[in-house]
């Protein structure tokens, strides 16, 4: 890479960060703009039942994850030979037509097809952008590098989601998504201007990237994320309505509730980075106990108007501080395809957000109320704790059986 000034570093990481800020807002304000959405396009639905219509308008969440989902496995496959860089900017100029589209399209048909389409370019940018994002930060950075590449999106859920929610309470969901494709033009611009072009990885292929489903270890981890962030989604996909409907919050209190749970991604997005280059092993064992505790927090308390902001807080500060963690496992887990292994953390993400939208859309509409979520969402926490023990224990277990017929011992060995 080219030698870069200190400025330049931090306006390429910024610029890095941006897109994933970008990410953020057009991920999960979809989730606070589920009742204008459903009440705009499902009028009669939303009429003769809200909780059924915003319920139907959380497919729109799912669409968009099963597009991470589809995307992340396809576009790192057919990017493997490509420059790092120039992906980057066909993935942040989809995301910039994605979003100008869902904020025209005429139908609820129609914008959850676009939804779809516009989450295709979501996986790949970020693990584009974390693999950039360590090579400018330099050696021994890569947990690091992937948690400035997700501060972005914490911090979109700081500043960018409440302020995108209140643009659409004021003037229409369209133009929350109109805002968010600005933010995509002005990404495109900076990296283009900033961040140095990576010519195409020595050796790489895109059979080389195929083979990373041919390893256990990858399944796994996957596993682990698709499962044990699933119940995160499945409160935080109706945070909103648990805000209006269990805590008594007004609809201007709601843009604040969703900041402070953005304030908790962001402290532990950090804390997690530097604690998982310590010892990812370590942050997971800590983690997944303290996020199943402060899931069933917010169902206890979620009905105080005090305790709904101190259980979101809690709850997004510890799931945020096991992903760097989980993503840095994976990544090392894939070997070789490196590219792969940190596109698939966001597939197995969404395959989390899709689960977690689906499972507390339907004990919402099941009747159960909406503090039941967090029954849900505890349950996923705990088994995502248990595969990623069993996860640590078979890949001891391979070190071991490698050790004592005397072979070496990847890094893939030593993930954790």
């Amino acid at each position: 890479m080219t030698h870069l000034t200190p400025a330049r570093r931090r306006l390429a990481l910024f610029a890095l960060a941006l897109g994933g800020f970008g990410i953020g807002c057009t991920e999960f304000a979809s989730m606070g703009l589920l009742p204008q959405i459903a009440q705009n396009l499902m009028p009669d639905i939303f009429g003769a039942s809200p909780e059924t219509g915003i319920a139907r308008a959380g497919w729109l969440v799912s669409a968009y994850a099963v597009g991470v989902v589809v995307g992340a496995p396809l576009i790192s496959f057919l990017a493997a030979k490509s420059s790092r860089t120039v992906m980057l900017l066909v993935m942040a100029s989809i995301l910039l037509a994605g979003n100008l589209a869902s904020a025209l399209v005429p139908t609820f048909g129609s914008l959850l097809v676009v939804r779809f389409l516009a989450g295709l370019p979501h996986g790949a940018y970020f693990g584009l952008a974390s693999l950039v994002a360590a090579t400018v930060m330099g050696p021994g950075n890569q947990a690091k590098g992937v948690a400035l590449a997700l501060s972005g999106l914490t911090v979109a859920n700081v500043v960018g989601v409440p302020v995108m929610t209140a643009i659409g309470q004021s003037y229409g969901w369209r133009m929350a998504y109109g805002a968010v494709a600005v933010i995509f033009a002005v990404t495109v611009v900076g990296l283009w201007l900033t961040v140095p072009r990576q010519e195409p990885m020595l050796g790489a292929s895109r059979r080389g990237e195929l083979r990373a489903f041919s390893r256990p270890q990858v399944w796994i981890v996957m596993a682990v994320a698709a499962v044990g962030f699933g119940g995160f989604f499945a409160i935080y996909t109706y945070l909103s309505q648990m805000g209006r409907e269990l805590a008594g919050l007004p609809a201007g209190a709601i843009p604040w509730l969703l900041a402070v749970v953005g304030v908790g991604m962001t402290i532990g997005n950090v804390i997690g980075g530097v604690s998982a280059d310590r010892s990812a092993r370590r942050t997971m064992a800590v983690g997944f106990p303290a996020l199943a505790v402060a899931l069933l927090l917010m169902g206890a308390l979620g009905g105080s108007p005090v305790g709904i902001f101190v259980a979101g807080f809690l709850m997004s500060l510890v799931n945020s501080y096991i992903m760097p963690s989980i993503q840095s496992w994976l990544i090392t887990a894939a070997g070789p395809a490196e590219l792969m292994g940190a596109s698939l953390n966001h597939a197995a993400f969404n395959v989390a957000n899709s689960l977690g939208a689906l499972l507390g859309g339907a004990v919402i509409s099941a009747g159960f109320g909406y503090r039941s979520p967090a029954v849900v969402a505890c349950v996923l926490a705990v088994a995502g704790a248990l595969l990623a023990f069993l996860g640590v224990q078979r890949q001891k277990a391979d070190r071991r059986r490698r050790l004592a017929s005397g072979h070496p011992v990847t890094s893939s060995q030593t993930a954790v």
